[in-house]
């Protein structure tokens, strides 16, 4: 079983919200913060990150997740990140 996160990137608090997926979370944070990826994130500012684990799993979830309201997701965040700290630091 190959290792994966979901992962929610914010442009700030109560922001703009992107859902991805990855099995290399430092690297695929990475390039959203340095805009290195045209697209969505580079586009709306989207640096802040929120991960979750299992690369299985996380397709199945961050699909579930794009369906999701956006109250749902800011809910989300802010049960384990109130103050929508950035916590790309915490991946090092």
């Amino acid at each position: 079983m190959k290792a994966g996160f979901v992962y929610i990137m914010a442009s700030g608090k109560n922001g703009t919200i992107y859902t991805g997926a990855t099995s290399d979370l430092a690297k695929r944070v990475y390039e959203h913060r340095e805009g290195l990826v045209a697209g969505f994130t580079k586009r709306y500012g989207c640096k802040k990150l929120e991960a979750y684990d299992d690369l299985e799993e996380a397709r199945r979830r961050e699909l579930q997740m794009k369906e999701w309201k956006r109250a749902w997701k800011v809910r989300l965040i802010e049960e384990t990140n109130f103050a929508w700290d950035d916590l790309y630091p915490r991946l090092f």
